[in-house]
C-alpha cells in the first residue's frame, strides 16, 4: 500500500496539505453498541490464513489460491458472490491476471453500503531496512489480510445476526476485494513513480462497475491490524466524503474505541479509495494507520518490510475497527 516517493501514491504531512477540518460540537452520548460482537479472534485467523499461502503477489501461486479461497469464505457466509477479471499493465508493463472480488449481502436490497480493501501483496519489500531484501515479496500479514480478514468477520457476524432485529433487512453491503492494489513502481526502479501504477485494480472496478451499481458510500479498509495504530482523519477522505468520516470516528467513540480514531487530521493519500470516488462517485473514506513519530514511514514501521507478519497483527487494533464498523452498519436506516 502506498508509496512515500513524490509522484506515487503517497503520505503527505498534513503541513504540507490543505485538508477540510470539521469541527464536532456535540458530545457522544453514552450509548450501548449495537449489533453482534466482533470477534478479533476469528479475524486474526482469517488474517493468518491468507497469510498461510505465502505472498499473494501477482501471478503467484498463492495469489491464486488465496483468491479462491476468499471466494468460498464469502460464499460459506451466505454472500452472492461475482468476479471481475482483467490483465492490467504494471508500472514496467508487466501483464498481471487480476481478479477483483465482489460479496453481497442482500444483493436484491437498492440501498447499499461498500465495505472494500486490497488482498494482494507487494512484491518488493522495498523499505525494509536491509537493502538485500528490497526484492523480496512481503507476506503482508497488516498491509492486505488483515482489511480481508475484518469484511470475512462482518460477513460471518452478520449471517448469524440477520434474524436480530437490529439488522435493517432492506440494507445491501457489498464488500470488495480489490485486486493489484501494491505493484506501484517500487523505490529502486529507475523509472519516475507514477501515481496510475498504484490501485489497478481499484481503478479498474470503478471504471467498469457491475451495470446499475450504486451506493450511499463506501469505506476502504487498508492496513487495519498493525501494532500501535491510530487513524487519524484522511485528507482525501475529508476532501470527498467528510460526513462520513464523522459517522465512522463518532462510531468508534460510542463503542469506547475513539482513542483508536482520534479527532484529529493525519495526512493525504492517494489510495483505492480516490479512483472509488472520482471515477465511480462513490463517497468513500479510507480507515488507514497515521504513524506521526515513525521515521522509517509514516505508515507505521512494518509498511512495505518483511516484518509485515502475523508478529506484528494486534487483536486489539482487529475488534476497534470491527467493532467500528458494526456500529456503523447497525445503525444504517
Amino acid at each position: 500500500m502506498a508509496a512515500l516517493a513524490i509522484g506515487g501514491l503517497h503520505y503527505y504531512k498534513n503541513a504540507d496539505s490543505k485538508v477540510q477540518n470539521i469541527e464536532e460540537t456535540e458530545e457522544v452520548a453514552k450509548v450501548n453498541p449495537v449489533g453482534p460482537s466482533f470477534n478479533a479472534d476469528s479475524a486474526y485467523a482469517f488474517t493468518k490464513a491468507q497469510c498461510d499461502f505465502g505472498p499473494r503477489d501477482m501471478n503467484s501461486r498463492g495469489h491464486d489460491l488465496c483468491g479462491e479461497w476468499i471466494v468460498s469464505k464469502f460464499k460459506e457466509y451466505g454472500c452472492k458472490v461475482t468476479t471481475q477479471t482483467a490483465t492490467l499493465a504494471g508500472y514496467d508493463g508487466t501483464k498481471l491476471r487480476s481478479r477483483n472480488i465482489m460479496a453481497s449481502i442482500n444483493p436484491e436490497a437498492t440501498t447499499r453500503i461498500l465495505l472494500c480493501a486490497h488482498w494482494d501483496s507487494r512484491p518488493w519489500a522495498d523499505n525494509d531496512p536491509d537493502s538485500a531484501n528490497w526484492r523480496k515479496p512481503i507476506l503482508a500479514a497488516n498491509d492486505a489480510a488483515s482489511g480481508v480478514a475484518v469484511m470475512l468477520e462482518l460477513a460471518r457476524i452478520i449471517r448469524k445476526s440477520k434474524d436480530e432485529k437490529a439488522f435493517n433487512k432492506q440494507l445491501g453491503i457489498d464488500f470488495v476485494c480489490f485486486d493489484a492494489e501494491d505493484w506501484g513502481t517500487p523505490q529502486w526502479a529507475d523509472v519516475a513513480d507514477n501515481a496510475d501504477s498504484w490501485a489497478l485494480g481499484a481503478q479498474y472496478w470503478s471504471k467498469n462497475l457491475p451495470q446499475g451499481y450504486e451506493a450511499r458510500y463506501g469505506i476502504l479498509l487498508d492496513m487495519v491490524g498493525g501494532v500501535g495504530a491510530k487513524f487519524y482523519r484522511e485528507g482525501m477522505s475529508m476532501q470527498y466524503a467528510p460526513e462520513i468520516v464523522k459517522k465512522v470516528w463518532r462510531a468508534a467513540r460510542e463503542v469506547g474505541f475513539g482513542s483508536y480514531f482520534p479527532k484529529e487530521d493525519g495526512g493525504v493519500i492517494t489510495d483505492d479509495h480516490v479512483p472509488v470516488n472520482q471515477f465511480a462517485k462513490i463517497p468513500t473514506i479510507d480507515i488507514i494507520p497515521y504513524y506521526a513519530d515513525c521515521q522509517q514511514s509514516s505508515f507505521g514501521p512494518t509498511w512495505h518490510t518483511l516484518a509485515d507478519n502475523m508478529e506484528n497483527i494486534d487483536k486489539n487494533t482487529l475488534k476497534a475497527v470491527g467493532q467500528t464498523l458494526v456500529q456503523v452498519i447497525y445503525k444504517e436506516k
